[in-house]
């Protein structure tokens, strides 16, 4: 899996680091102006702002210990000019150095409770986005997951691929809403997926277990507000030892497949109900069957992907981009997605994004044919 989140870039660390830093550059450079200017100009009233610039970002001590050097120093410049107002400014360090440690602390603990809800929302994240092979047999996937803001580590976005008796089926979606009631609507959709996947026959009956599991959640947890609570799906099947695949398109946006014929982008001919609107709108499901050949390229997304959006409001050109990708492994391609979405956005991502890249290799020679009949 690419790793979820934000590009970090050296340049970005050596700012932080600079930044860190300010609190002491403030000091050495309101003591400079103070030394090095006229008494009237009083630079040194400023020396209070240091403690309370640290405290956004250093621990109480090092705030205290800052506090204490700034005193120090007052105290020597008044040695040098003694108009300065030494002892008013000096109470003015102390007063802030107290406060700059006490929103130190109070800092501190907000940090480590963030810290701890992270924590949580990482086991989410194995729930619902669990750790899955790279290789299937002759299937070669990966898979890519990227949280709109960036204290986020899970949203409503949501994917899955399982080996099953039928061929390796695919699953990926995503949940209408955000916050904690979206990511348990796709963990429930997840977890009916992992069991239905092994069980049911055909595509069709997959996307029905799907749609009860979900309109058994809202009905348990609606959604607040008028809207009604939904998810898009696609769901795909990889025949063993097959040069096809079968796409149920629940309202998502269609996959793309890159082969030597091309780019196309695989239309549904019918479409079939979002997850949890069946007993709205009617549970008639289509099934379509598309060419897939070794070599062949597939990528399948959610919207986010779709809809991100420059500083000037022009959407992402995945279908352009796609067409113009080199033949790559799943691993390359996502990791240029990852790389171009961002630099597309300037890492100001709207919505949670999700993607899996699937190549069908090859078969050896050497191997024998898959049993259908076995698990």
């Amino acid at each position: 899996m690419i790793e979820s989140g934000r590009l970090r870039h050296p340049r970005r660390t050596s700012r932080w680091s600079l930044v860190r830093l300010s609190p002491v550059l403030l000091t050495v450079v309101i003591a400079a102006l103070a030394y090095a200017t006229p008494p009237e100009m009083a630079f040194s009233r400023l020396l209070p702002a240091a403690p309370a610039l640290a405290a956004a970002m250093w621990p109480v001590l090092p705030t205290v210990l800052l506090g204490t050097v700034c005193l120090v120093l007052m105290i020597g410049l008044s040695l040098v000019f003694p108009d300065l107002g030494t002892w008013w400014t000096g109470g003015g360090i102390i007063a802030v150095t107290v406060a700059a440690a006490y929103g130190s602390h109070v800092r501190l603990v907000r940090e480590r409770t963030l810290f701890q809800v992270r924590l949580v929302a990482d086991a989410a994240q194995q729930v619902v986005l669990s750790p899955m092979p790279r290789r299937f047999g002759r299937v070669e996937i990966e898979s890519l997951y990227l949280a709109a803001a960036a204290e986020a580590r899970i949203g409503g976005d949501f994917y899955e691929v399982v080996d099953t008796p039928y061929g390796v089926r695919l699953l990926i979606g995503d949940v209408r809403g955000k916050g904690l009631p979206a990511v348990g609507a796709a963990a429930g959709i997840v977890n009916a997926f992992r069991e239905a996947a092994y069980g049911e026959p055909d595509l069709v009956r997959v996307a029905r277990r799907l749609d009860a599991s979900s309109t058994r959640y809202n009905g348990a947890f609606p959604a607040e507000g008028a809207g009604e609570r939904f998810a898009t799906a696609l769901l795909v099947e990889i025949p063993h030892g097959g040069t096809r695949i079968d796409v149920l398109n629940c309202g998502h946006p269609p996959p793309l497949l890159r082969d030597p014929r091309g780019l196309r982008v695989l239309e549904a001919a019918s479409p079939s109900p979002p997850l949890g609107l069946a007993e709205l709108v009617g549970d008639h499901y289509g099934v379509d069957s598309f060419g897939f050949t070794p070599d062949g390229l597939l990528l399948l997304y959610t919207d986010g992907i779709a809809e991100a959006r420059a500083r000037d409001g022009e959407f992402f050109p995945l279908t352009a981009w796609m067409a113009r990708q080199p033949p790559a492994r799943p691993r390359a391609l996502l990791a240029a997605l990852h790389r171009d979405l961002l630099r597309h956005s300037r890492e100001g991502l709207d919505d949670d994004i999700a993607a899996l890249a699937v190549r069908l290799r090859d078969p050896d020679p050497a191997a024998a044919p898959p049993d259908p009949r076995l698990p």
